[in-house]
């Protein structure tokens, strides 16, 4: 209740509008052309609460939407040449989430460790095993996936923690 109105409209900003703008751009050209993919990137803290983070979820939670709802508007006004989707990531370690994931000598913060309790694959993510995912979703073996959200996740996603 005490986050700042402001914190929220930069987030929602960044995540929503900043997928959003590239769309209406690129968007443009693919649909003049008949075809294209995009594909935006989601969370996990989409389709799960996750704690610290309500304004993050919030906004990746409407770009999942926004994906699904561009798939179908799409693919009926330009035909089925124009797919949209999505990737939510689950844990990566990055500049922006180090310091709450690993701790200076290597070891996992409690947070860091909470995670990977609830990762089957026990372990953080790869960039590779991102970039792959997004090769495939361009690629023409996805040609007929359209309006999903690949979780690239490790099973963080499916796992209950029980």
């Amino acid at each position: 209740m005490e986050i700042p109105l402001a914190a929220w409209r930069s987030v929602i900003d960044l995540n929503l509008l900043g997928t959003l703008l590239p769309i209406q751009v690129f968007g443009a050209a693919m649909a003049k052309a008949g075809q294209g993919s995009i594909v935006n990137i989601s969370s996990m803290a989409a389709q799960r609460a996750l704690s610290r983070v309500p304004a993050y979820g919030a906004s990746k939670a409407a770009v999942e939407n926004l994906t699904r709802w561009l798939a179908v508007e799409l693919a009926r006004k330009y035909g089925s040449g124009l797919r949209v989707n999505a990737i939510a990531p689950g844990f990566f370690v990055g500049e922006q989430n180090r310091r709450l994931l690993v701790n200076e000598d290597g070891t996992l913060t409690p947070r860091g460790q909470r995670i990977i309790e609830h990762t089957p694959a026990g372990r953080f993510g790869e960039p590779g095993e991102l970039v792959s995912t997004l090769i495939w979703l361009c690629g023409p073996g996805s040609r007929f996936v359209n309006g999903a959200v690949i979780p690239v996740d490790g099973g963080f996603n499916a796992f209950s923690g029980v």
